[in-house]
């Protein structure tokens, strides 16, 4: 037994039920981290080689890559019913509120090319919408345009999509500046959050109705308390099925991180204060106060990162071709944003211990193509989940980091595509909406974020 399991093995035997207690038996940092060390299951990648690549080098630039113009603004429809259940209410608190863009701060090139990222497919998207208004046919375009637009337009629906995405063209579809409306904690929680949650672990991720899901808040007294049959039930899923069980469960952890780290710490009339919420985080990651969940919950968050990582090495080809812009209108913006986000990808490529998915979906390749499918509507399934959370906030958030990691994914299973692609014009075998690309880096973000505010939590439970 290890010095790290034989402290926490006192721990628990002490009962040290109190969040923020500290003694011979333990800190509270130890409490929350001690476990989250060390290789991942399923992985050949440590905690401290993400910690030191992300928190040194990533971080900094990628956060710098999501205050442009191009990656701020998400186009998103808020209204759309819950498709699961009858529940039009919507959360009354304050900080649940999202403020759309006023039309007029929308950058120009944004709002006309919603969709379009390069030089030509703008063009010629351009003059079929223009057509498209005027009720006419455009005999200017040649058979082949209308030929490359027919073959667009079937992308929007195409069978690759792991998510179900937003008719951006809707009425009520409409564009927000993410960094006016930051995720953080809102005060919604309780039965209508824990609805959403348990819809997603209970009902999509592969898990018979038999098995117990520890510590789930609305099996009050009937839960999997120990984990016992939970994870021996998990350990013997397939690889395939119990990464999707860890992507969740890592996205879980991110949100839960950002709720702490961004928590209203005080709000009277003189001042509003957001902060670290010690307390917050310890409630959801302390190892004892989560009987020992929460160490879980951390690690599943890197195998998260890791997928997104893998995501973001190969998705290269297709940022690199010399026709694709970040369009937004003005020219020298878009060229240096591109070049922040090539210096980017570049630099994950470069990171020594990427996830290896060809383990997924291998074998057999009927079974494998017939689980991938499952693997794909499991997923989008999740994605229409979002449109029933009740705080618009959070589904704001909640939709971008789904259809985020659903574009990861997307990109995961399209390599032959991508290594496919032509060296310049229109590739039709693998696309990319503008809406896959700034939910895509903008939840990479999120995860990215996640990893840095775990150093300052530890730091902040070091010296309690």
């Amino acid at each position: 037994m290890s010095r790290c399991q034989t402290l926490l093995a006192l721990i628990g035997a002490a009962g040290l039920l109190l969040a923020g207690a500290t003694g011979p038996l333990g800190s509270a940092e130890q409490r929350c981290f001690c476990r989250v060390t060390g290789y991942l299951d399923d992985c050949t990648c440590d905690v401290e080689t993400i910690d030191t690549f992300n928190n040194n080098k990533l971080f900094p630039k990628l956060n710098k890559l999501l205050e442009s113009d191009y990656f701020r603004h998400y186009k998103v429809n808020l209204k759309k019913p819950c498709p699961f259940w009858n529940d039009s209410s919507h959360c009354g608190i304050r900080d649940c509120a999202v403020k759309p863009c006023p039309f007029n701060e929308v950058p120009g090139g944004i709002e006309s090319a919603s969709y379009k990222y390069s030089e030509e497919a703008s063009s010629h998207v351009g003059e079929c919408e223009e057509a498209k208004r005027l009720g006419a046919v455009d005999e200017s375009l040649s058979e082949e345009t209308q030929r490359d637009m027919l073959r667009w337009t079937q992308h929007e629906d195409s069978s690759d999509s792991f998510c179900e995405a937003d008719d951006i063209q809707s009425p009520d579809a409409e564009y927000v500046d993410l960094l006016l409306n930051p995720e953080r904690y809102t005060g919604y929680k309780g039965p209508e959050a824990w609805k959403i949650w348990n819809s997603i672990y209970e009902e999509n991720c592969f898990k018979p109705q038999t098995i117990k899901r520890p510590l789930n808040p609305l099996v009050s007294g009937k839960g999997d308390n120990d984990g016992n049959a939970f994870y021996k039930w998990l350990e013997g899923l397939c690889v395939e099925k119990r990464a999707f069980y860890k992507l969740i469960s890592g996205l879980h952890a991110s949100i839960n991180i950002h709720l702490s780290a961004r928590y209203l710490l005080q709000d009277t009339w003189s001042e509003t204060k957001w902060g670290h919420n010690i307390n917050e985080f310890q409630h959801r990651f302390d190892e004892v106060l989560t009987k020992g969940e929460g160490p879980k919950r951390l690690k599943n968050l890197y195998f998260l990162y890791l997928i997104e990582l893998r995501a973001m090495s190969k998705v290269l080809p297709f940022f690199e071709r010399p026709g694709f812009q970040l369009f937004t209108g003005n020219e020298k913006r878009d060229t240096e944003t591109k070049s922040q986000l090539l210096e980017i990808l570049h630099l994950i490529k470069s990171f020594p211990l990427h996830f290896d998915e060809n383990s997924f979906f291998a074998g057999n390749k009927r079974e494998a193509a017939k689980l991938k499918e499952e693997f794909r509507l499991h997923f989008r399934n999740i994605s229409r989940i979002m449109d029933c959370v009740g705080c618009l906030k959070c589904r704001l958030w909640g939709k971008l980091q789904t259809q985020g990691l659903g574009t990861a994914l997307k990109i995961l299973f399209s390599q032959k595509l991508i290594e496919n692609m032509p060296a310049s014009g229109p590739s039709y075998g693998f696309q990319l909406t503008r809406q896959e690309i700034v939910s895509f880096f903008n939840a990479f973000g999120r995860i990215s974020t996640s990893v840095r505010e775990l150093e300052n939590f530890k730091n902040l439970l070091r010296h309690m």
